[in-house]
């Protein structure tokens, strides 16, 4: 299998350097996160189409699984216990679904700036704002590509550079309708300190 669709005419887009974007997907639709120059994470989130107070869960998703790194055959649930996107595809391997968007705030906490950048919390709820969805129902996003350790002794975390290389991409496809949005992350430690873009690609059922 590859990034490429079977069949039909595929939708292609960039999300710019620390930007997010939304799209629409319906039952059976194939979304490809793809990193075109490796080493750069991409934030996602999913609500349910009809009602938006169903959301991506990560805690849901963690314990169906019973593992923190989620990857080929996984599914990832909504709050509610339903299916939302199935991992049909990852050449990556190693992503992360335990911390929040990079944020405003977190920017001036962590790093020190005086006034915060919008990070990933703001980019999310920048392209679900059309969706009525705010940044404080902004959840813990699958952020794809992201490599978090973990030491098995302290627990202690460490963000580190993704592995994913340029050309890596996860395939998931949609188990119900959904607003799905996502950013190329802004968080130096995410993207090993060089912004760069995340590619998609969305696969119509509709067209196969």
């Amino acid at each position: 299998m590859s990034a490429q669709p079977a069949g039909g005419r595929a939708e292609e887009g960039r999300i710019a350097p620390c930007s997010g974007h939304a799209l629409e997907l319906a039952t059976g639709d194939e979304l490809v996160v793809i990193d075109p120059m490796g080493e750069q994470v991409s934030d996602l989130t999913a609500f349910a189409r009809d009602d938006t107070a169903e959301y991506l869960s990560s805690g849901r998703s963690i314990d169906y699984a019973s593992r923190l790194w989620l990857t080929t055959g996984d599914v990832l649930y909504s709050n509610r216990s339903r299916p939302m996107l199935r991992i049909l595809e990852d050449t990556c391997g190693r992503h992360d679904f335990t911390l929040t968007p990079c944020s405003k705030r977190m920017f001036e906490l962590l790093y020190g700036e005086e006034e915060g950048r919008p990070g990933c919390e703001g980019n999310l709820a920048a392209a679900l704002a059309p969706y009525g969805i705010t940044t404080d129902r902004v959840p813990i996003a699958f952020n794809i590509f992201m490599h978090v350790a973990v030491d098995a002794d302290t627990g202690r975390i460490e963000v580190r550079p993704p592995l994913s290389r340029a050309g890596d991409f996860v395939r998931l496809r949609a188990e119900m309708p959904m607003v799905v949005a996502m950013t190329a992350c802004s968080a130096g430690q995410s993207n090993n300190f060089r912004y760069k873009p995340i590619d998609f690609r969305i696969n119509r059922a509709s067209a196969r």
